[in-house]
């Protein structure tokens, strides 16, 4: 199905609109821009020319280099502005916060374009409100305010269609911040199944390791669980870990990572734009987060047939089903994490079922064609098959 354009026989005019230079939301905005484009839609994107920004634009996609670095860049966010009121989409697809309250904000002037907000997460301060998440900040006395009733006014105001990646965030939206229920959807990340793929040449390949090489991938803040890494790690022998990512928490994984004796152990890679290189060297995905929805990087690693140990946070549970696929651990319990390291690491058959399902779940229910599918019915106006 295609959602039409605005002249009878035209493709449809899809516009991605990101802030954020990297992380899951980029990865899967960048996903649908190549996937839309795929099946002949206008697909563009406008934002920061990211490390997706190529690939994107090799796909046929539109990319419009914007940059708009906080709330404060009014210059930034005036040429976004402009730019989507130039671009005149059928369809407005906004994937982050900022972005949301730009879009969402313009949308009565945009009359004839379809507004779509993805909620990938909450904010920080909020996260114990999605059900299994832990809180992850200090609370301040206008978050509710700005997060809860200023997303509900704004929400209102534009007529906006609300995505939500994980039933638990969805949940939290109705719940919590007060939209109705027939405006939010529920559109589970996908994942490009042929670019994540079983290694033929990893670690796990061959002959047994006689260590565990785990890839951990993300942002380095506080909300990702760093210390509960360290603390497992150091209590986990023969395990090693390749750490991709970067962000605000770098000096201090440093300084616990060399206070914990664990340099020889920890690989910092810093950010990555590729991570099927880093996932085809591991054996396992370890995932140690406070609070999170529907991760791009579970799925990646389950596409690529790896096992993975995680913390059973807001919709982790929906993709990965502890013993079957992963295996789960309470959020905070470095005993827990280094005991399921540890069984990995002593159980290659065990490693090999659990990536092989992981693979096979993404096969049958999170598959990039598959959530492509269900955006454009939302787009279209209609609900998609997982509401």
């Amino acid at each position: 199905m295609q959602v039409p354009g605005p002249v009878t026989g035209t493709p449809a005019r899809v516009v991605q609109v990101l802030t954020q230079e990297r992380g899951g939301p980029v990865d899967h905005a960048v996903d649908v821009a190549v996937g839309l484009a795929a099946r002949g839609l206008d697909s563009h994107v406008v934002g920061p020319a990211g490390a997706g920004a190529t690939r994107a634009q090799q796909a046929g996609v539109v990319w419009h280099p914007v940059v708009a670095t906080s709330k404060r860049d009014l210059p930034g966010l005036l040429r976004l502005a402009r730019t989507l009121l130039r671009l005149r989409p059928d369809v407005l697809h906004l994937q982050d916060r900022r972005a949301g309250w730009l879009g969402r904000a313009l949308a009565p002037v945009l009359r004839s374009t379809r507004v779509v907000y993805t909620l990938h997460g909450v904010p920080d301060a909020l996260s114990e409100r999605v059900r299994g998440n832990l809180s992850a900040a200090p609370r301040r006395r206008r978050d509710p305010w700005l997060y809860l009733h200023g997303e509900r006014w704004m929400t209102r105001w534009s007529r906006a269609c609300v995505v939500s990646p994980s039933a638990a965030v969805a949940a939290y939206a109705v719940e919590h911040v007060g939209l109705a229920p027939a405006r939010v959807h529920v559109v589970p990340n996908g994942v490009d199944a042929e670019r994540f793929r079983p290694s033929t040449s990893g670690p796990g390949q061959g002959v047994e390791p006689r260590e565990l090489v785990v890839a951990w991938i993300g942002s380095l803040e506080p909300v990702k669980g760093l210390d509960l890494l360290v603390d497992a790690l150091g209590r986990a022998e023969g395990v090693r870990v390749l750490l991709a990512g970067d962000g605000p928490s770098r000096e201090h994984l440093a300084r616990r990572v060399a206070a914990a004796g664990l340099r020889d152990r920890v690989e910092l890679l810093g950010h990555v734009g590729d991570p099927e290189r880093v996932l085809a060297r591991a054996d396992a995905l370890l995932l140690t987060s406070l609070a999170e929805s529907c991760p791009m990087v579970l799925l990646q690693a389950m596409a690529s047939g790896l096992p993975v140990v995680a913390t059973s946070v807001g919709g982790v549970p929906e993709l990965l089903r502890h013993e079957r696929e992963a295996l789960l651990v309470p959020a905070g319990d470095p005993d827990a994490v280094a005991t399921a390291l540890s069984r990995l690491r002593d159980d290659p058959a065990l490693r090999r079922a659990l990536g092989a399902a992981a693979r096979q779940r993404v096969l049958a229910h999170h598959t990039l064609e598959g959530c492509l599918d269900d955006l454009e019915r939302v787009y279209a106006g209609g609900r998609p098959c997982g509401c």
